[in-house]
């Protein structure tokens, strides 16, 4: 099967492995040996010192493998993750899995994984070892072809596991049989040297000393990088004589710590040495940070009366240059990152200088004002900016939530920062993650108050969105209670509407009809378009059309398109063209309404908008049936039965929904015969999402004959 379609985000069979930044230097043997193991056990897992090259060993390793795993190689960083509570939901996130199942992330993991055969790398295990080895363990038992590769300063424990240490690199004088020149640790120096300073030439002249050099760091990568930095200013003799002083310095310090552990310090410290004070005060406040960062919140969280931000624009280049700061451009944008283990090093260093709580404090300020910047904007033109946007800063979203969850006197800013990122766990793929977080926000915040009231409908969409109409109910008939105490109008509005959604989903169409009118009347002159307005005359249209009234119906449908467009809104009216698709069906215009569900799903593909596309591949095969397309019908609904598992309850729950899944079900076995229905269903249930919807968009070549 080729594809011919733009991939949304997270739904990437090959998988999602990042690339390699730097050129990867000896290991041949260990990578043959890791190789060998991966075939023979379904858990390996690379253990070491920090800066030994665990990571980047295994993304060398599994960029030379990729190819020998159908189902891809899937990468999920933990380095950054505090709560042990978010291991399951944060590498679900990791594979793309859509966040919009109310079950457990285990079950929707064990599910997605299934018959794949795939290779799931875990980083960075050693601080979270429980939680990790107990969903190692259930992904394993419950899908026979997964292979998971684990990184961790120890092992994870389980009986099955086969651990790979990796040791730091050979070291000159270990084999005097073998030339200096093909030693791993020179290599590596004399490769990152060149890279800081193009003219260095590895040469009789000098590699006694690098030779000297590299055995005094042990081998370790990261040290031997950052000692190769040091060219740029000083000579390779100048840098023996600091490591010298530095290991002095050490000796006194801690008489417990491991050699190699005060080499790495050692290393880091040169590097923290090498920059100016400035610079040094920037690295230590860039690590509150998690992953990568824009220059605008750098400017923000970092700067005060000693560092303008003017100032540090400049100095996030020297830390660039001096190989603090990982670079990275792409369509989006340039974004930094600080690398882990220099990370640790700046958080140290920030709690000595005691402006730990208030680099912290910015850092919440800055991605509560972003969340907020993001709400206001979701219904405009920028609407796939906000989008892209919002999952990187992922991280950061998370860490900040954190602090105002865990720091006294700052819950209720947590409320703030959840309920303004409605837009985030509903539209933009990690509804089961806002569904704990609020649920957590709520219970932290007890007492009536607005902000509560707006947390409370922000989960009771995030919870109808899943499919839990009783949840959403309740949550939004609380809203609606509170809301009346504290004198908050708009959200007892809100509350109706979301308690009108729920009446959707549980076929109470009179009652739905009501509230959902009621929720429009009252927003008719909101210049805010979502969550309340559009969304409420979408699910309006689908109460018309399921009470026949197909007119009003489609009128309505067509004037939020038109709203939709003035505005940019593009993600609420993939769901109106959705709606629409289901009234021309209704009145027996299968073609127009496959334009419809087509025009939808095009628009998804910017979104990853997993329910949205499972409603429209829903009315896809229910159109290719009514057009007498039944084989694509019934592939289409093999799909639909596979990918339901791990998004949510199929169909919602919504007995209207289901009704209709059933009929199609039953027009196609009834026209097909059982044999060449099932035959057609299973090759369905081979396709992710991205296939199923290039099949229905008639972008799947193997399949588009059907």
């Amino acid at each position: 099967m080729r594809l011919r379609m733009a991939t949304p985000t997270g739904w990437r069979r090959e998988g999602n492995l990042p690339a390699e930044l730097t050129s990867f230097v000896g290991r041949t043997r260990l990578l043959a040996n890791l190789k060998r193991h991966l075939h023979e056990s379904r858990l390996v897992t690379v253990t070491g010192i920090g800066g030994v090259g665990k990571s980047r060993t295994v993304l060398r390793l599994a960029h030379q493998v990729r190819a020998g795993y159908p189902d891809g190689v899937w990468f999920a960083d933990l380095a950054r993750l505090q709560d042990a509570g978010m291991v399951k939901h944060t590498i679900a996130s990791a594979l793309g899995i859509a966040d919009q199942s109310s079950r457990a992330a285990s079950e929707s993991l064990a599910e997605w994984v299934g018959e794949r055969d795939m290779l799931l790398i875990i980083d960075t295990c050693e601080h979270l070892l429980e939680g990790c080895a107990e969903l190692i363990h259930e992904l394993l038992e419950a899908a026979p072809s997964l292979t998971v590769l684990a990184t961790s300063r120890q092992s994870l424990n389980l009986p099955y596991e086969h651990v790979v240490p990796v040791p730091p690199l050979q070291v000159p004088g270990e084999d005097p049989a073998k030339n200096l020149f093909t030693n791993e640790s020179i290599q590596l120096f004399a490769e990152r040297a060149g890279a800081s300073v193009p003219d260095f030439v590895l040469d009789e002249d000098n590699i006694g000393a690098v030779a000297e050099l590299c055995r005094r760091l042990d081998g370790i990568p990261l040290a031997i990088e950052l000692a190769a930095v040091r060219l740029r200013a000083l000579s390779i003799e100048q840098i023996l004589g600091l490591l010298a002083d530095r290991f002095s310095l050490l000796a006194g310090a801690s008489r417990t710590a491991l050699p190699r552990h005060q080499t790495l310090r050692a290393a880091i410290g040169w590097s923290h040495e090498l920059c100016e004070p400035e610079e040094r005060l920037l690295w230590a406040r860039l690590s509150v940070f998690a992953g990568d960062f824009e220059l605008d919140a750098a400017r923000f969280v970092c700067s005060d009366g000693r560092l303008s931000a003017e100032r540090i624009t400049d100095l996030i280049g020297g830390l660039v240059e001096k190989s603090i700061l990982l670079i990275r451009s792409n369509h989006a944008g340039v974004r930094y990152k600080l690398i882990d283990t220099l990370a640790e090093y700046g958080q140290e260093w920030l709690d000595k200088l005691g402006q730990a709580e208030q680099v912290r404090e910015r850092h919440l300020e800055y991605y509560l004002s972003l969340a907020q910047r993001g709400e206001d904007a979701w219904s405009g033109p920028r609407q796939i900016y906000w989008f892209i946007r919002m999952r990187q800063e992922h991280s950061n979203v998370r860490t900040a939530l954190e602090y105002s969850l865990n720091k006294r006197g700052k819950e209720p800013l947590a409320l703030t920062l959840l309920s303004s990122l409605w837009f985030m766990w509903v539209c933009c793929g990690f509804a089961r993650e806002g569904r704990l977080y609020l649920e957590r926000a709520l219970e932290a915040n007890p007492r009536p108050s607005k902000e509560r009231c707006k947390a409370l409908w922000v989960l009771a969409y995030v919870r109808n969105s899943q499919g839990d109409s009783v949840g959403g109910r309740e949550a939004a008939e609380t809203c609606s209670a509170d809301a009346v105490k504290v004198g908050d109008s708009r959200s007892v509005i809100l509350a109706s509407k979301m308690q009108g959604t729920a009446a959707m989903l549980q076929n109470d169409m009179q009652k739905a009809s009501a509230l959902l009118g009621v929720a429009i009347e009252f927003n008719t002159d909101n210049k805010e378009l979502n969550p309340g307005l559009l969304p409420a005359i979408v699910e309006l249209s689908i109460v018309l059309t399921a009470q026949g009234e197909f007119y009003e119906a489609e009128s309505l449908l067509h004037d939020c398109l038109q709203v939709c467009r003035e505005r940019g809104e593009l993600w609420l009216s993939s769901h109106a063209q959705w709606a629409l698709a289901g009234v021309r069906l209704a009145t027996n215009r299968p073609e127009q309404a496959l334009q419809n569900v087509r025009e939808g799903l095009r628009i998804k593909l910017h979104f990853h908008d997993t329910l949205g596309t499972l409603l429209s591949l829903e009315s896809a095969a229910r159109i290719f049936v009514a057009l007498d397309r039944l084989p694509l019908a019934a592939t289409l609904l093999g799909a639909l039965h596979q990918n339901w598992k791990t998004a949510g309850l199929p169909q919602l729950g919504a007995p209207f929904l289901s009704d209709d899944h059933n009929a199609c079900v039953r027009n196609c076995v009834l026209q097909m015969g059982e044999l060449a229905y099932k035959s057609a269903f299973e090759e369905g249930a081979r396709l992710d999402l991205e296939e199923a919807s290039a099949l229905a968009l008639g972008e799947l070549d193997a399949l588009d004959e059907m």
